[in-house]
C-alpha cells in the first residue's frame, strides 16, 4: 500500500471543489480539474533526499506528489530520467554564451515521447478506478503512449487520429494494441466522435485536460528538471505548446516545490512555442485575452502542436503572464531548418515540435526577448524518427572505378 497525499480536486477556473474518490472529467463549469495535495503532510514525511534515493523508475520516484494510491496500480514500461543535453555547435553563431542552451530530451521515454508521462498516470488511475477500455483523440504520440500503457495494464484502447497523422505514429499505435482509426478531420473532430461514443461504447476518454491525471504525469517534467539542476530552475523554458498540458503541469510543479521548501529560487519565464500554421495561444497572448479563438485551417509539419483549440487556454496564458514569459509562433520552414541544423551540428535528432523551440530561441534572441546570458531549457518532446525525414539521394556505382570526386 502506498500513501496518497491528495487532499482534493478543484475546478481550475472557479476553484469549486469536486469529489476526489470517483472518476472525474471536466468540472461543473466545463473546465479542467486540478489535483491538490496536502503539501504540509508531504513536507513532514518526505524530504528531497528521500526522492533522490528513491529506487522507483523514472518519474515514479515522485510518487508522493502523484495521485496513485496503490503501488500495484502503477503501470510502468521502464521509465527513465530524461537527459539534459547541452547544445554546443548549434549555438556558436547565435551570439549566445556556451553551455547555457540545454535540451531536455523526452525522446528517451517509453514510446519515444513525453506523452508517456501523462498517459502512464492516466492509465494507472484508470486501473485504480477499475476501467477496462480507454479512448483518446491524438495527433500521434499520445495515441501510441495510451496503446502501450493500456496494453501493459491489460486494458482495451481506442485511438482516433486525423487522417494525415504521420504513418509511423499510427502504425506504432496499432502494433501496440490500440484499436486505431483515421478521421477525415482535425484532433477536435476526433474528440467529438469519442465524446459521442462514451455512452454507447462504454469507454473512458483520457483526452488532454478532460480528466485530472494526465497533467500530474506531465508535471513530473518540472519536478525532474528541478532535481537535475540541483533543486534549482533555469531562467527560461521554451516549450512546444498544443494542448499545453506540460507547460501547465510544470508551472504547477514549481509552485508545489516552492511551497514544500524544496526550491528557493526565481521561477523561469515560460515561453509557449507554436507554429504560424496553428497559433491560437500566440494570438490570444498578443490580444491580451485568456481564451483563444478556434484556429481555422490549422496546418503545420509539427503535428504535435496542431491543436486549433485548447481547453486549458486560460491556464497556459496565466502561466505565461505570471512568469513574465511570452508566446511566439515559428514558420514551418524555420522549424525544419532548426531540426536539420541541430542534427547536423550537434548529433541530436529533434522532433519538429522540439526543433521549434530552438527556432523560437533564435528569434527571441534577435528580438531581445531573452538575454544571451540566460540559462535556457528547450524541450524536445519526441524522437525525430517518428516524423518524415529527408531521403538519401547520393549514389555510388560499385562497378565504376573509385573516384574521390564522388565524395566531395
Amino acid at each position: 500500500m502506498t500513501a496518497t497525499y491528495v487532499s482534493k480536486l478543484e475546478c481550475a477556473y472557479t476553484g469549486e471543489e469536486v469529489e476526489k474518490n470517483i472518476p472525474q472529467t471536466l468540472s461543473p463549469a466545463g473546465k479542467p480539474i486540478l489535483v491538490k495535495y496536502d503539501l504540509e503532510a508531504i513536507g513532514n514525511n518526505i524530504s528531497r533526499l528521500d526522492i533522490e534515493n528513491s529506487e522507483d523508475p523514472g518519474f515514479w520516484r515522485y510518487a508522493p506528489l502523484l495521485p496513485v494510491s496503490k503501488a500495484e496500480n502503477r503501470v510502468s514500461l521502464g521509465e527513465v530520467i530524461t537527459p539534459l543535453i547541452t547544445l554546443k555547435n548549434s549555438v556558436k553563431d547565435l551570439d549566445s554564451l556556451p553551455g547555457v542552451v540545454v535540451v531536455k530530451d523526452e525522446s528517451r521515454l517509453p514510446t519515444g515521447s513525453f506523452k508517456a508521462r501523462g498517459l502512464a498516470l492516466a492509465v494507472s488511475m484508470a486501473k485504480e478506478f477499475g476501467f477496462d477500455h480507454l479512448s483518446i483523440p491524438t495527433n500521434g504520440n499520445a495515441g501510441s503512449a495510451l496503446a502501450a500503457y493500456a496494453a501493459r495494464a491489460g486494458m482495451k484502447s481506442t485511438i482516433l487520429c486525423p487522417d494525415d497523422t504521420p504513418e509511423i505514429n499510427t502504425s506504432e499505435t496499432l502494433t501496440q494494441g490500440g484499436d486505431t482509426y483515421l478521421v477525415n478531420g482535425l484532433i477536435g473532430d476526433c474528440g467529438k466522435i469519442i465524446g459521442e461514443g462514451k455512452e454507447k461504447l462504454g469507454w473512458f476518454a483520457v483526452s488532454t485536460l478532460k480528466e485530472p491525471y494526465r497533467i500530474e504525469g506531465k508535471k513530473t517534467m518540472g519536478l525532474e528538471l528541478a532535481e537535475q539542476l540541483g533543486w534549482n530552475l533555469p531562467d527560461v523554458i521554451f516549450y512546444p505548446t498544443g494542448g499545453g498540458t506540460g507547460l501547465i503541469g510544470m508551472w504547477k510543479a514549481f509552485h508545489e516545490l516552492k511551497e514544500l521548501g524544496w526550491i528557493d529560487c526565481k521561477f523561469p519565464k515560460m515561453v509557449a512555442v507554436q507554429s504560424t500554421g496553428c497559433a491560437p495561444i500566440v494570438k490570444a497572448w498578443e490580444d491580451g485575452v485568456e481564451h483563444a479563438e478556434f484556429w481555422e485551417n490549422a496546418d503545420t509539419e509539427a503535428a504535435g502542436i496542431r491543436v486549433p483549440s485548447a481547453i486549458g487556454d486560460f491556464l497556459i496564458i496565466r502561466a505565461i503572464k505570471e512568469s513574465n514569459g511570452f508566446a511566439i509562433a515559428i514558420d514551418d520552414e524555420d522549424i525544419i531548418a532548426a531540426r536539420n541544423k541541430i542534427g547536423r551540428e550537434d548529433g541530436l535528432l529533434m522532433c519538429p515540435e522540439g526543433a521549434a523551440t530552438f527556432a523560437a530561441y533564435e528569434q527571441s534572441l534577435k528580438l531581445g526577448l531573452v538575454k544571451k546570458e540566460d540559462n535556457v531549457i528547450l524541450f524536445n518532446t519526441a524522437t525525430g524518427l517518428k516524423y518524415p525525414l529527408p531521403k538519401v539521394t547520393k549514389t555510388i556505382d560499385k562497378n565504376n572505378k573509385f573516384n574521390e570526386e564522388n565524395f566531395r
